[in-house]
This record gives structure tokens, C-alpha cells and sequence, in this order.
């Protein structure tokens, strides 16, 4: 008898457990959300049309502001009071070869690959360069701040960590986005994601025309 109570002790012990140990939700609220905008402080007079489109106009500076704000963490997902989050901004705009421009969904950190193995070749003008080309040759900028070099490796698996700009342990996150005259008439796509605690995703797009 003594044996039984004890075996169907340590069951209801066992089942109660699990719920125990359920982790709250990474997010405050219930939620986890963000907001992200052009700073118009930095850019006056930017707007958003009708089919979804930014309308940025070319003030005499060099860049533009994408800024943002994303839920709090729950205390749990925070380590020494610094929030697990990290936002990665992309875009498809390249400058190239003393002020060349193009776009071409290569480097996104959202999945734009021209191909598995980046070995497409990319025409701009007569010109025909596979990726490679450009790397060692010509290092190309991204317009949100970082470049293809020729240490870069193309082909290691890590590569991806590599390519775009971060903002970590934050939750403001801004970068400041190349905006040069000879852009003006152009358009363009700055992709935004931000990671909760290495777990939950949130992906913005952003379709901006320079003018």
C-alpha cells in the first residue's frame, strides 16, 4: 500500500512538471511587434503613395534614416538586463565602380539570391561580371553599409552572418542609408528583420524612389 501511494505521488509529480517549466512568451504584451519609418526629421517632405512607394527627396546629404521600434523582452530573455534582439537591414541597391549604381536582389538577408552557388553574372552596361569578379576586383557597397570583399568567403556556409547591417541588444534600432544625387530618378527596396531572442522573426519592406 505504502509503495502505491508513493507511485502515484511522484506521477502527479511528473505530470505537473511541465507546465512548471513553460517559458513565458519572449514578448511583453503577448506580442511581439515593430514599427519602422523613414526619419522625417532627416529626409522632410517624405512621403508614401498610393501603390506603397517612399518618395525620398535628395536634401544635399548623403543619407537618409530608417528608424524603429520593436516590443520590450520579458526579464527572462534578458541577459544582465540587455535584451536578446537583433534587427538586420538589406537592401538590393549596389554602388560600384566610382559611383556605378545598380540593383540586383544578390545579398538579401531575407533570402534574394540570385543563385545557391553566387556565380550569376551580372550585366552592368557591356560589362559582364560574375560575382566573384566584383568581390576581387571592384568591392561593391551596399547602400546600408557594408561591402563584398575580397576576404570575403562566398562560399562558407557562415557567409550569411557576413552580409548586411546590424543593430543588437536594442530596442530602437536605426541605420543611416547611402543617399548620393546621382541616385535621383533610381528606386530601390531596404529589407528590415528583427529576431527576438534567436526565435520569432519579423520581416518589413520598405519601396523607396529617390527624387
Amino acid at each position: 500500500m505504502r509503495k502505491l501511494i508513493y507511485i502515484t505521488l511522484i506521477s502527479f509529480l511528473w505530470a505537473c512538471s511541465p507546465e512548471e517549466i513553460i517559458s513565458p512568451y519572449p514578448c511583453l504584451g503577448g506580442d511581439c511587434e515593430t514599427f519602422f519609418e523613414i526619419d522625417p526629421l532627416v529626409s522632410p517632405g517624405v512621403y508614401q503613395d498610393d501603390n506603397g512607394y517612399w518618395h525620398i527627396t535628395h536634401n544635399d546629404i548623403q543619407y537618409f534614416t530608417i528608424k524603429g521600434i520593436t516590443s520590450e523582452l520579458h526579464p527572462d530573455y534578458m541577459i544582465n538586463g540587455v535584451p536578446q534582439i537583433e534587427t538586420i537591414f538589406d537592401s538590393d541597391y549596389w554602388v560600384w565602380i566610382d559611383g556605378l549604381t545598380f540593383t540586383v536582389p544578390l545579398y538579401s538577408v531575407l533570402g534574394f539570391f540570385t543563385s545557391g552557388d553566387y556565380t550569376n553574372p551580372i550585366p552592368v552596361g557591356n560589362l559582364t561580371y560574375t560575382i566573384q569578379d566584383m568581390a576581387i576586383n571592384h568591392p561593391p557597397l551596399n547602400i546600408v553599409g557594408y561591402s563584398i570583399n575580397p576576404d570575403v568567403c562566398l562560399d562558407c556556409p557562415y557567409f550569411e552572418t557576413l552580409i548586411g547591417t546590424r543593430s543588437r541588444y536594442n530596442t530602437h534600432p536605426k541605420q543611416q542609408i547611402f543617399f548620393d544625387n546621382q541616385m535621383v530618378g533610381d528606386t530601390t527596396k531596404i529589407f528590415v528583420k528583427t529576431i527576438f531572442n534567436g526565435d520569432i522573426e519579423i520581416e518589413k519592406e520598405f519601396k523607396i524612389i529617390f527624387e
